[in-house]
């Protein structure tokens, strides 16, 4: 257990990739389409980026975060300054990866922990909209929608951060057994024939 491999970057690069990809359709196909009260709908994708900033650390937080953001800023109903998500996304994965050292997987910390970044994320969206003059970045409207927004967010983080946790250990132990089982089997397989010989 102790020489345990580590998983393989490219397939936790692959596994990041699908799992951002998902949360974008799944924001753009069913979360947009919410008639929550308030008009306001929970931020299924910055709760994926903050859960694998945990996960991954702040280099795959900040990536993830970039690209989510850009796809966010492009993907209808876009409707904002190209460059707003990927900014906010950049930074509040970045700020959440440099806790993942700390985090104990199997507490209520990394629950805790995307509460908080998702509300540092709401706010900065909302300060980043009334920098560039976007009318619907007022006082007024940023006071009333922020709240809603961050309470939304808290009640799916738990869903979004179970769901990634359980792929993430998912793919840990799969590419565990998958790198223990073909070199034994290769191992057994030569020294059976070299017994013949």
């Amino acid at each position: 257990m102790l020489n345990a491999p580590e998983p393989s970057p490219t397939g936790r690069t692959v596994v990041t990739v699908l799992v951002a990809v998902v949360a974008l359709i799944l924001q753009v196909s069913v979360a947009n389409r919410l008639p929550l009260p308030g008009g306001v709908i929970p931020d299924l994708v910055l709760l994926t980026v903050v859960a694998l900033a945990l996960v991954n650390g702040s280099m795959t937080g900040m990536v993830a975060g970039f690209c989510a953001g850009l796809a966010a800023d492009i993907i209808p109903p876009a409707d904002h300054t190209i460059g707003r998500y990927a900014l906010v996304y950049c930074l509040i994965g970045y700020v959440c990866g440099l806790a993942s050292a700390e985090m104990n997987r199997q507490s209520l910390v990394p629950f805790l922990a995307v509460a908080v970044g998702a509300l540092a994320g709401t706010v900065l969206y909302a300060v980043t909209g009334m920098m560039l003059g976007d009318p619907r970045a007022s006082w007024a409207i940023v006071s009333r929608a922020v709240p809603l927004q961050v309470l939304y967010d808290v009640i799916a983080s738990p869903f979004v951060v179970w769901a990634i946790l359980r792929v993430h250990r998912r793919y840990e132990r799969g590419d565990r057994k998958d790198r223990f089982s073909l070199p034994v089997a290769r191992y057994r397989a030569m020294s059976g024939r070299g017994t013949r010989l």
